[in-house]
């Protein structure tokens, strides 16, 4: 195919393609494929970078998170059936994961070729159709990230297929210690949020790809400092006094860790490796210096003149 004629294919990522008719058209490439420097459209025969891995993982992460909570936040104190609750949305998420990978392309293996995300404007394909006459439109809307805009959709769909097959079941048979409408308010949450989460992908998927590993680090701190700072833990004895307390410290020290590994993304270990030895310094700093700020200290203090 010479250069020339592939230059008659107008815009960012319209390439050649073969149509029905076995001769050759300017278009959207095909899912699995996106077009190389020359306009052609080629398959994604790449394999995912750590950063890809990472992002997936934090958009996997999202809907199991928001289980976990509202399961806490409803049944948590109300009945012994929370551990449950948790292992079973624990699986869910993880059953839908797997079943996510077999079915994704290659067909049947826990592995998946995909495109290399060059810029933003990979996500949105659909904003850059040409118009090479100003009055006809042509339509190169494509995946050109393949597959990070869509196994995240899949996969929220699954989690939502094994949540409704396996948790009501659970919950109606050990939730006994609730009432009728409380016991299954986690998975009405669920519905909602769900599609809030699919909307979120759909919506503002490349801008979380770039964005993540802040949102991690950020939202980690300010829930660890809302959490202790509810729990009124101001001493190490206050700290490990509750197993539940502990859990969630290290649970939030994984997700320290989570976001420095991707901002770092360990280009080179022996400079980013280092940087882990930072994930208990927001817990300590809180453990520190709560008593100085403790508002009845402050009120007192102010009382007193000083």
């Amino acid at each position: 195919m010479s250069v020339s004629m592939n230059l008659n294919c107008p815009g960012l990522y319209c390439g050649m393609k073969n149509g029905e008719n076995g001769s050759e058209q300017c278009g959207a490439c095909p899912r699995g494929e996106r077009t190389s420097i020359m306009k052609i459209c080629q398959k994604c025969m790449d394999t995912p970078e750590l950063y890809d891995w990472l992002y997936l993982g934090f958009m996997a992460m999202l809907p199991l998170v928001l289980h976990w909570f509202f399961i806490e936040w409803y049944t948590g104190k109300k009945s012994s059936s929370a551990l449950f609750q948790h292992i079973t949305a624990l699986f869910e998420c993880s059953a839908a994961a797997v079943v996510t990978l077999l079915v994704n392309d290659p067909v049947g293996q826990l592995v998946i070729r995909s495109c290399r995300v060059q810029m933003l404007s990979d996500w949105y394909t659909m904003l850059y159709n040409p118009s090479p006459n100003y009055v006809d439109t042509l339509h190169c809307t494509q995946e050109a990230v393949f597959p990070l805009y869509t196994i995240v959709l899949i996969y929220y769909a699954f989690c939502l297929v094994f949540m409704m097959m396996l948790r009501p079941l659970l919950v109606k048979k050990i939730a006994c210690g609730l009432g009728k409408t409380d016991r299954f308010k986690s998975i009405y949450a669920a519905l909602y949020f769900f599609p809030i989460l699919t909307v979120l992908q759909a919506v503002g998927g490349g801008l979380l790809y770039y964005a993540f590993p802040y949102i991690i680090l950020v939202l980690s701190l300010v829930t660890l400092a809302v959490y202790m700072s509810a729990s009124e833990i101001q001493s190490f004895k206050n700290l490990v006094a509750k197993k539940k307390r502990l859990v969630v410290l290290f649970s939030h020290w994984l997700l320290h860790a989570y976001g420095i590994i991707s901002i770092t993304r360990l280009d080179n270990l022996k400079q980013d490796l280092p940087l882990l030895a930072l994930v208990p310094g927001p817990a300590l700093f809180y453990l520190l210096t709560a008593r100085f700020t403790e508002p009845n200290r402050i009120l007192s203090e102010g009382g007193n003149g000083h």
